[in-house]
């Protein structure tokens, strides 16, 4: 549905308010702490796809507007072992992706990240937190869905699997919106292609090429929920992905430091809360999903 009074607007951020706490009370339970966000750095998420850039002059040297902290969470697990954090991230993408109704200029991630873990660890994490949300949500806002008219199903665990290979064969490429039109419950899509992914997403050494990644996929046609997987923390190993993916070390060089003191093997996610409440709540577009909304393009936004 769209968003078109103030009743439904409130009912809306009521949603998304529960959707916050519910996450932070869940991972406060399965032993996270939560960190506070960067929201400048020299270094940020280079992503996969096309963004403009986001710099500001900082004293004299060039800042970035954070993309996600992915970089910085590695370097977080140094001092505790399960961390999360709502993050508000900046992606200036190309007017085009409006038209989707998914994308945001600016949105809020609740990225996490688990020392020692696998993918497979943190993604029953993401299982539980997505049940626990879907959960709280239909006990504490139920008026509210009902005034959206929404009914939520809570999903069963575990979630299916498909590999990407298998995804790309059925769909084509991109996937998501013929994959996700055709579940009726989340699902994980699993090892993905290098070429597809970010220098710091673990290669898997059995099998060159494929990363330890995944992806969560909305059903109902809403898209992809979370992205994440296994990390690359050996020093020598992200060097080789920057060089073989082409991006300047100089780029990276701070991040490089550290990888050079010694990072934590780790697994995590990051979960955009306005796509989620989207999700949650049954909206056409993902800018009703907040007050504020930036859409790709759009210059009269406050």
């Amino acid at each position: 549905m769209r968003v078109t009074t103030e009743t439904e607007r409130a009912a809306v951020l009521r949603i998304k308010s529960e959707v916050v706490r519910a996450s932070g009370a869940y991972l406060r339970q399965e032993g996270f702490v939560e960190i506070l966000p960067v929201l400048l750095s020299q270094m940020t998420d280079p992503l996969h796809h096309e963004t403009y850039g986001g710099s500001v002059d900082y004293y004299g040297t060039s800042y970035q507007l954070t993309k996600s902290m992915i970089l910085h969470k590695q370097i977080a697990l140094r001092t505790v072992p399960r961390l999360f954090c709502f993050s508000p991230n900046v992606r200036m993408e190309p007017k085009e992706r409006a038209s989707y109704g998914r994308y945001l200029a600016e949105f809020v991630q609740m990225d996490l990240e688990v020392r020692d873990a696998t993918r497979d660890e943190v993604m029953a994490v993401g299982e539980g937190l997505m049940r626990s949300v879907l959960t709280a949500v239909a006990g504490h806002c139920a008026d509210d869905l009902r005034r959206l008219g929404r009914e939520l199903r809570i999903p069963s665990t575990p979630f299916e699997r498909i590999p990407f290979a298998e995804a790309a064969e059925t769909y084509g490429e991109p996937f998501d919106d013929a994959l996700s039109a055709a579940i009726d419950s989340p699902t994980w899509v699993i090892d993905f292609p290098r070429r597809v992914r970010e220098f710091y997403d673990r290669e898997d050494p059995e099998r060159p090429e494929v990363l330890l990644d995944m992806d969560l996929v909305y059903p109902e046609g809403y898209g992809e929920a979370l992205s994440g997987g296994e990390r690359e923390h050996l020093y020598a190993r992200i060097l080789d992905r920057l060089r073989r993916d082409g991006i300047p070390e100089s780029r990276y060089a701070v991040y490089l430091d550290h990888a050079r003191n010694g990072l934590p093997r780790s697994a995590g996610f990051g979960i955009g809360v306005e796509r989620l409440t989207r999700f949650v709540a049954g909206l056409d577009r993902v800018e009703d999903a907040r007050l504020f909304a930036k859409i790709p393009g759009d210059t009269d936004a406050i």
